[in-house]
């Protein structure tokens, strides 16, 4: 089990992408702390791993759209553990909609406020618990959104301004936690889906999306992979949601 006792945070673990890399971690051998806006999703989450094994998993309620919510969470992790590992920021608030008008105003600020306030906050506070580790990793599940000159997607505008302030993070990050052995990386997958064949015409899985976290948090510690850019012949009119 090649990340047998790990200690691995997910946000947006209760379902979806954070979910199936949740349970990628256990089943090699992690303890996995998982997040989500649903309680009970994450509760949920951590018993399926907890029966299937052989990691473990705790669970919080985490909603990066608020700053307390995202203290009290890294709080409790640095009550339950002296280091942290691997925090895969997953977790984003989406929407879809190719005019600024399309959703309401409450919706666009939880948006932005989860995907870079939120993320930003929680590396902020969990920076001294990956510190402590002796091979620190931080992956970032951007989307294609972030990239310049993307328009591919159907997300609503401000999702591809949450996810820019995230791409803008991750790259001065990466600079400057390098010094340190603080490995970011960083994914930038089109629009995918959750289930689906895994040939050349047709769209990006999540089973692909997590095995490249998973070959990038597994590399040795020369390698610093910065970034995983993907192709895209179409976008997908039902894009999977982190």
């Amino acid at each position: 089990m090649i990340f047998e006792g790990l200690r691995v945070a997910i946000t947006g673990a209760g379902r979806d992408t954070g979910r199936l890399l949740a349970a990628d971690f256990a089943a090699r051998g992690a303890h996995v702390y998982l997040s989500a806006r649903d309680a009970d999703a994450a509760a949920t989450a951590a018993e399926l791993i907890n029966r299937d094994g052989p990691g473990r998993a705790e669970a919080f309620r985490c909603d990066l759209a608020d700053p307390d919510a995202v203290r009290g969470f890294a709080a409790a992790l640095a009550e339950r553990t002296g280091h942290l590992d691997v925090l895969v920021n997953n977790a984003a608030a989406y929407a879809k909609g190719p005019d600024l008008e399309d959703v309401p105003d409450d919706v666009i600020v939880s948006m932005i406020s989860g995907a870079a306030t939120g993320t930003t906050l929680l590396i902020k506070h969990l920076l001294p618990l990956l510190r402590a580790s002796a091979r620190p990793d931080v992956v970032n599940l951007i989307s294609g959104c972030g990239e310049i000159g993307h328009h591919r997607s159907t997300a609503h505008p401000a999702f591809y301004a949450a996810k820019h302030a995230q791409a803008g993070l991750a790259g001065i990050l990466s600079h400057r936690l390098r010094p340190e052995g603080i490995r970011v990386i960083s994914l930038y997958p089109p629009d995918f889906v959750q289930d689906g064949p895994r040939t050349a015409g047709a769209l990006l899985t999540a089973r692909s999306v997590a095995d490249c976290v998973l070959f990038a948090v597994g590399q040795p510690r020369d390698c610093f992979i910065r970034e995983f850019r993907f192709e895209q012949e179409r976008s997908s009119p039902t894009p999977a949601t982190a």
